[in-house]
């Protein structure tokens, strides 16, 4: 199956981070298609490479920069969710890119299934 994944939520205010990484990393090690991933509204906080979180923590956008490299996932960033939060280039975490609405809309259309993680 061809998944699509979309993230709505930043990576430590809310589980949907974290369980759209579980549910990537199980669906292919399951031998699934991730088509790509694409955060937006908070979610976009995923990408940012200025998070460090305390070493006895997991760190969320280093886990997704493993996964896509793995795997080599596209993962997609929402230009104007971004803007609004401070992600552009230069703040952009590696194996992530900036792009538009559009990128989601082909995910749709791609897809067998869109699954969504948080509001």
């Amino acid at each position: 199956m061809k998944f699509g994944i979309l993230v709505n939520e930043g990576p430590y205010t809310h589980q949907a981070a974290d369980t759209a990484y579980q549910f990537a990393k199980a669906a292919l090690e399951k031998g699934h298609e991730v088509f790509r991933v694409f955060f937006y509204y908070d979610g976009v906080n995923n990408a940012n490479a200025l998070t460090e979180p305390p070493t006895d923590d997991r760190n969320v956008v280093k886990n997704w920069q493993k996964l896509a490299e793995q795997y080599k996932l596209d993962m997609v960033v929402c230009v104007a969710a971004g803007l609004r939060r401070g992600i552009v280039e230069k703040t952009l975490a590696p194996g992530f890119r900036i792009s538009g609405l559009g990128q989601l809309i082909e995910a749709g259309i791609q897809c067998d299934r869109i699954v969504t993680f948080g509001d």
